[in-house]
């Protein structure tokens, strides 16, 4: 019985396999932290502290931001400088290098946002 988890792409037999193959089931890739639920969207910008699936390197995660791609990274370039801290996107979710909570409260709330800090 041929094992599920593989297929048959090339044989010397008969050349590329033109059958269609049923889908593979997604795989994901060990260290990668599992997707999240979506949070509501009830107004709060959320701030929050996480390692898991970094290294133990801890990250700030700011979500629930309003606004599309060009008004995120402006604000991410903002925070960033704001921290002194290197930091990237992930779709709507900023990520600042370091513990930055306090500081992205206080730059947020300045800045006119309903902010929340979330987990621990």
């Amino acid at each position: 019985m041929p094992d599920p988890n593989s297929r048959l792409v090339y044989s010397t037999d008969g050349g590329r396999v033109d059958e269609k193959l049923p889908p593979r089931p997604p795989r994901t890739r060990a260290g990668q932290p599992p997707s999240r639920p979506p949070l509501p969207p009830d107004g709060f910008v959320r701030i929050q502290r996480e390692k898991k699936g970094r290294a133990a390197k801890t990250v700030t995660l700011v979500t629930g931001l309003p606004g599309g791609a060009a008004e995120l990274d402006a604000l991410l370039k903002d925070l960033k400088q704001h921290c002194g801290a290197g930091g990237t996107r992930e779709g709507a979710v900023l990520e600042i290098q370091g513990d930055h909570r306090e500081r992205l409260e206080a730059r947020l709330v300045a800045l006119g946002h309903r902010v929340k800090l979330a987990g621990g």
